[in-house]
Parts: structure tokens; C-alpha cells; sequence
């Protein structure tokens, strides 16, 4: 008996409670002096896995405690283990954005709320001049009409006039030195050629229109010589305000019913990254341009999920991803953005918000969602995964005094384990003499 008493000891920390009657005081009665014996375990387990408790406990009599989780017997089993992280996310159409009109006027068409605008397609009207959208990542920010004029701004008309059918003509390449012109006509690119690389004329006499070596203004011409036109090299990802450019922006101008300027200003394009779908109208007909229209997203619907930093070290991107819509279906999915947001006012003292980390998913087929346009879901990360590992439950586990971990036989022999994975309640363990139908003591 005093034998299993030590290896007990040796198994547990154990606590002592005595309570009764103060023999010094008068009392009613006489409590029986009572001993109750606890041995707790304490498991920490990463992803927030709950801890294994044992009791054990006897009285002087040898009487079993009057309460505490049941012992029970179960088999250790070979199995698969799927480390999985369900969080709650909110589904909804990806890249929210309001857009403001552009310069004076009063607007005269908007679309309906729900509407889809694609490439080329009028997304409202001011002064009965329609705004159209284009596809790029870059806005226009300038009125484009000056020949030779050179940028990224100029390659988003380019590029969606092209995409639209229309003959745009030859673009510089990279590399090419161009002259923009003062008023429209021609725009000559010009070849860099031996003393010729600079992307602005050198101080002196202005070069002769044509760009030739070695020719410049007649020293006996009078009066002091006039400005040369302004140069610019062309870059990778720039395009060019060539002459056939600006015919086809006419020839597209007169299929929208635009005025044929061959000129186009800031508020005769919206740049957005794909189709938009208007998710809300905050103006009517008859406002003032300049303020907000109305709210867009993209046709694409995600799941944003917030995430405490804490649980960030298992989320990666490209990580696959289990969504479970409203009705329990479930949809595949990957972590498609991992992203920072701040929330709160910047004080003098510095920032005084919240940092919180938003993780995007898009779905795999987007179809799958496209009766719900906004609803919370529950996003299913996949974590570490093992296949053919020996696991018993949480609670078969006990913290050994001296460091590590054992479990308990159904003969009372304690016999040391390693722990590996922690998963959905069970624990991957390994060991010396540790086999897989072998009966253990687990709380129930």
C-alpha cells in the first residue's frame, strides 16, 4: 500500500485539505475529520487546447471522493491528425471603394444599385458627358493633350482602347527618346544616337525639328534663339500621345458621344482594376459632380477574416482554407492577402489605435457563393497534418513532478510518453513500450 502510495507522489503533486472542529471551541457536533487528496494535471496546448485533469482521491477508510471527472478506460489508436483553426470571417464582395466625381457639372445619369459595369461602358453622366471605365492600375491625373506626352496614364488609354478594337498604331519602345509638341501634329520619336541621351535638351542653341547631329540655329540668325520642344524617355510600362493615338481616342470619343477632341480630361475615364459592381448609390440626378456618387466593389466575392496576431504564425499565404457558408455547405478556398489595419486616431502622443491583421481568402469557385452577397461564415484553416500516429485523448495525459509527461496503464504502471501534435481533443504520443490497442486510464 505504501508502495502505491510513492509511485502516486511521484505521478502528482498532491494536496492535503484537513477540516473539523476546533477541539479549543464548543460546537454543536463533531465533524468527522475528513482527507480528500487532489492530483491535478495541467496541459498547456498550443492553438487553445484545454487541459488533461486526473483525479485521485481516498479518505482514511479508503472511500472513493464525492466528486471529480470519472476515470475511464480507452485503447491507444493509430490514426490521421488534421490540426485545423475554424475562425469566424464575414463573405462579401472584395475591393469596396467610393467613387467621387471629377470636375464641375451636375450629374444626369446614375446606374441602379446591384448594376455590373464593365471595360468601355458609361459608369454615370455629368452635363450629359459619360464617365467610362478603363481597366489599369494607374489613374488618370492629368488632362492628356499634348502630343508626345509620356507616362503610365497614357498606356491605360492606350491599352483599353486597343482592348476595345481600336487601331491605336505603333507605341515608342522602351528606350526612346520623344519630343512633346506644343500644339497637335505630328510626334516624332527620336533614336538616341552618339551625344544623345539625355531626357531634356542640353543648355544652348535648341536642336532643328528633325533631331539631326550636328545641326542647330544659324549663328548670324537675329534676335536670341527660341526654345526647343520639351524631350522625355520613354520607360517600361509608359506610354506615348502619338498622332494615331489621339485619331483613335477621336473615333472612340464619337462611339460614346463625347465631342471628337482627341483630348481626354480627368473626368472622362474611371480607372478600376476589373468590372465593377455597384453596390450602393449616394447621389442622385441634379447634385453637384464634385462629391460622392456612389460605392463599387469588384464582381468577386472573399472572405475577410480578422485575426489575433497570436494565431498569425499558422497562417500563411496560399494556405488552403475551408469555408462553411450559412446552410453548412462548404466552399475550398485560399488565403489570398495577409493585411495590416490600424484602427483609432493619431495623437500627439503617437497612435492611439488598435493594430489588427485582416486575412483575406478567396474561394476557389466563386459560383458556389452567388445567391449571398454579404453574410458571416466560418473559415476552416488546414494546419499540420500526420498520418499513422499513436494518440489518446487530452486527458490521459499526467504531468509527472519531475518533468514530462506519462500515462497510466489499466494496472496502475505509469509509463513516460513523448507528445507531438495536438488536435481536435486528442494528442499524438510516442515512447518505449507505448503500442497501439494498449488500454489507458483517461478522465471521461
Amino acid at each position: 500500500m505504501a508502495s502505491e502510495r510513492d509511485a502516486g507522489d511521484t505521478m502528482a503533486l498532491r494536496v492535503t485539505v484537513q477540516e473539523g472542529a476546533d477541539p479549543r471551541r464548543p460546537t454543536a457536533g463533531r465533524r468527522k475529520k475528513k482527507a480528500l487528496c487532489l492530483a491535478v494535471v495541467a496541459v498547456l496546448l498550443a492553438g487553445g487546447t484545454g487541459a488533461g485533469l486526473l483525479w485521485d482521491g481516498q479518505d482514511g477508510t479508503g472511500s472513493e471522493p464525492e466528486s471529480g471527472p470519472k476515470v475511464k478506460q480507452i485503447a491507444v489508436v493509430r490514426t490521421d491528425m488534421s490540426g485545423s483553426r475554424e475562425m469566424q470571417g464575414m463573405l462579401g464582395y472584395d475591393s469596396p471603394r467610393t467613387i467621387r466625381g471629377a470636375g464641375e457639372g451636375r450629374v444626369t445619369w446614375l446606374p441602379n444599385r446591384g448594376a455590373t459595369v464593365k471595360r468601355g461602358r458609361q459608369l454615370y453622366r455629368v452635363d450629359e458627358r459619360p464617365a467610362v471605365i478603363f481597366y489599369g492600375s494607374t489613374p488618370l491625373y492629368r488632362r492628356l493633350d499634348t502630343p508626345g506626352s509620356v507616362g503610365r496614364d497614357i498606356r491605360v488609354v492606350a491599352d483599353n482602347l486597343r482592348a476595345l478594337g481600336y487601331d491605336i498604331g505603333a507605341q515608342p519602345a522602351p528606350g526612346t527618346v520623344v519630343r512633346q509638341q506644343a500644339s497637335a501634329g505630328a510626334t516624332a520619336p527620336v533614336t538616341p544616337g552618339p551625344g544623345q541621351g539625355e531626357t531634356t535638351p542640353p543648355a544652348g542653341p535648341s536642336p532643328s525639328p528633325d533631331g539631326g547631329a550636328g545641326q542647330g540655329t544659324d549663328a548670324s540668325q537675329e534676335g536670341p534663339p527660341s526654345p526647343g520642344p520639351s524631350q522625355s524617355t520613354v520607360k517600361e510600362g509608359d506610354g506615348v500621345l502619338t498622332t494615331s493615338l489621339m485619331s483613335a481616342i477621336k473615333r472612340w470619343q464619337k462611339a460614346v458621344g463625347m465631342d471628337q477632341t482627341g483630348i481626354v480630361d480627368l473626368s472622362d475615364v474611371v480607372v478600376t482594376k476589373s468590372a465593377v459592381r455597384v453596390s450602393d448609390v449616394l447621389a442622385q440626378p441634379g447634385d453637384e459632380a464634385s462629391g460622392d456618387l456612389m460605392t463599387v466593389t469588384a464582381t468577386t466575392k472573399s472572405v475577410t477574416v480578422p485575426v489575433e496576431s497570436l494565431d498569425m504564425g499558422s497562417i500563411k499565404s496560399g494556405q488552403q482554407v475551408t469555408v462553411v457558408l450559412p446552410d453548412r455547405t462548404t466552399v475550398p478556398g485560399r488565403v489570398a492577402a495577409i493585411s495590416t489595419v490600424v484602427q483609432g486616431e493619431q495623437g500627439q502622443s503617437g497612435s492611439t489605435g488598435q493594430t489588427k491583421t485582416n486575412v483575406t481568402v478567396s474561394l476557389d469557385d466563386p459560383q458556389s457563393a452567388e445567391s449571398i452577397d454579404s453574410a458571416p461564415v466560418q473559415a476552416r484553416f488546414q494546419g499540420e497534418s500526420k498520418k499513422g500516429v499513436l494518440a489518446v485523448p487530452v486527458g490521459a495525459l499526467l504531468a509527472l513532478r519531475e518533468g514530462g509527461y506519462a500515462v497510466r496503464l489499466s494496472g496502475g504502471r505509469l509509463v513516460p510518453v513523448d507528445t507531438g501534435m495536438f488536435a481536435q481533443g486528442l494528442v499524438e504520443i510516442s515512447g518505449q513500450g507505448v503500442n497501439d490497442g494498449m488500454k489507458v486510464e483517461t478522465t471521461a
